[in-house]
């Protein structure tokens, strides 16, 4: 594709250098070691890396232009290591990089979100799970791909989207969007964090549909405060009045019971957008409302009320919180993409599960032993308080913090564990390359101070596997044992190494009588 075309597609940008040239670009990307010649490489400064300073290294191995964000960033240039002829090279400056990739991946595959209907899908908990519900739902009429925290899922292929990632980088949302056109999907789901947002990865989606489940607690260590993180999940639906206008009416669906309904509102209205509202507890402006909820251990029963129709349906999924997000698929099902009840009633039906979300593990052992994902304050005081419903024994916990990422939460999450559970274990979530122990000890200062007693009611355990199967070791008939934090995700981060984990493998292990001991923490 040629450079000029690109361009034409990229806001705010300023040509500095091209020489009257207008190469043809073979490939983009913003990862020097993916340089070949013709290449558009695009730098910008990143959280913990400036990709400016590999700008040498890209034009060593070919590249035909680069974008860059101010001129200055030139300079690097001037430091090259290498003698090269770059008399042809054509360089761009931008606002912002990311930005500019975002735009420049969806021109290289001819804007792919254009051709599909688009409902993004944010919340600090629940987007998973509601991005499932309402992709069982819609397949009873539509083609339908979906990009979640799991996976992706095109046709007949279901990719992985990398380690510890929701929303993908700008190019491999581009390039899944492109892949769901050429399969023939007619709907995409995808998930929409506020990393996702901030770092535009999903900046030229052009979403039709915006849902959201909850914001709480979360993040805090990119936005400094829950106010600067509700305004980044809300460029989503502020997004809505700018997209690229396409059959379906822009609409927003939201959560009439959550502290950002007001919020959310008044910024729709002041971008003209319409929106629909759902609550569990009849909020009067809500459009969908649950009514005559059935708890049971393995499914739950409730009646969707709306305007058009009154209908009961039965999910797979526990707790009232799980009730909410069959309410905001049901919502966007029923009054956006016009299914009937009965479609929504087989949807929700058909969905068995989400790997990682309150899954429960079967080793032949006499209690309940289940992998939940639940790593925020608010979802585990959630699946704490469901846990408690589930069993007529104990609660045993076992969880950590994350290293690198908001600090406030380990003491919020102590206090609700030492409230809400018998038992807690506190190990390692992915410390990176903060102090494993100090982690553990802000955890444990916060349980003493709500009154735990350590050694009674909290141990810490550096070691998951170890800890987990510390947890299992304690339980006895009709207790529940809990392993918070990872769920689906597939490894551990210790330093800057990701050492292959998985939350189930090891609950199974302990459960055989062996606790898996794979990580760095396993040989202390």
């Amino acid at each position: 594709m040629k450079l000029s075309n690109l361009l034409a597609a990229l806001p705010n940008y300023h040509l500095i250098r091209n020489n009257g040239a207008d190469p043809d670009i073979t490939k983009i990307t913003a990862d020097s070691r993916q340089v070949e010649r013709g290449t558009l490489f695009v730098a910008y400064r990143g959280v913990n890396l400036d990709s400016h300073r590999f700008i040498p290294a890209a034009i060593a191995q070919g590249a035909a232009a680069v974008v860059c964000e101010t001129a200055n960033d030139i300079r690097l240039l001037n430091h090259s290591p290498f003698t090269i002829d770059n008399s042809l090279l054509t360089i761009i400056t931008v606002p912002d990089g990311r930005e500019a990739l975002a735009h420049l991946s969806a021109a290289w595959h001819n804007f792919p979100a254009r051709r599909l209907k688009m409902a993004g899908i944010t919340g600090t908990d629940g987007k998973t799970t509601t991005t499932n519900l309402l992709y069982h739902i819609l397949q009873t009429r539509y083609k339908v791909g979906m990009i979640s925290t799991v996976n992706a899922v095109i046709g007949d292929q279901v990719l992985d989207t990398g380690l510890h990632t929701t929303t993908p980088d700008a190019p491999d949302v581009q390039h899944y969007l492109a892949e769901m056109v050429e399969a023939g999907t007619e709907v995409c789901l995808l998930e929409v964090t506020s990393h996702g947002m901030v770092h535009h990865r999903v900046t030229t989606c052009d979403f039709d549909v915006a849902i959201v489940t909850n914001i709480t607690h979360e993040h805090l260590d990119l936005h400094g405060s829950l106010e600067a993180y509700r305004a980044a999940k809300a460029a989503l639906f502020e997004s809505l009045a700018t997209a690229h206008p396409k059959d379906l009416p822009k609409t927003a669906v939201l959560n009439c019971d959550d502290w950002s309904f007001e919020y959310l509102k008044q910024k729709l209205a002041a971008a003209g957008t319409s929106w629909l509202g759902y609550s569990l507890t009849g909020h009067p402006q809500a459009r969908l409302t649950a009514h005559d909820i059935v708890y049971q251990p393995d499914k739950t029963r409730f009646t969707i009320r709306g305007p058009q129709s009154t209908f009961t349906t039965e999910t797979n999924l526990v707790g009232d919180y799980n009730v909410s997000n069959c309410l905001a698929a049901a919502t966007a099902a029923l009054e956006i993409f016009g299914l009937s009840p009965v479609q929504v009633q087989q949807g929700i039906a058909a969905l068995p599960g989400v790997p990682g979300r309150m899954e429960r593990i079967h080793e032949g052992q006499p209690f309940m032993a289940v992998v939940d994902f639940a790593h925020t304050p608010n979802a585990l005081r959630r699946s704490l308080t469901v846990a408690r419903t589930l069993t007529s024994g104990r609660v045993i916990a076992v969880f950590g913090c994350a290293g690198l990422r908001d600090v406030e939460k380990r003491v919020m999450m102590g206090r609700i564990a030492a409230e809400l559970a018998d038992v807690t274990i506190i190990t390692a979530e992915d410390p990176r390359t903060e102090n494993l122990d100090a982690i553990i000890a802000a955890t444990a200062e916060a349980m003493l101070a709500a009154g735990a007693v350590e050694g009674q009611t909290f141990e810490r355990v550096p070691d998951r596997g170890r800890a987990i199967y510390r947890a299992v070791q304690l339980a006895g008939s009709n207790d529940i044992v809990l392993a918070f934090g990872k769920g689906h995700e597939q490894s551990m981060c210790f330093g800057e190494t990701e050492y292959p984990w998985d939350d189930r493998q090891a609950l199974r292990s302990a459960l055989r009588g062996e606790p898996l001991l794979t990580l760095p923490t396993a040989k202390k």
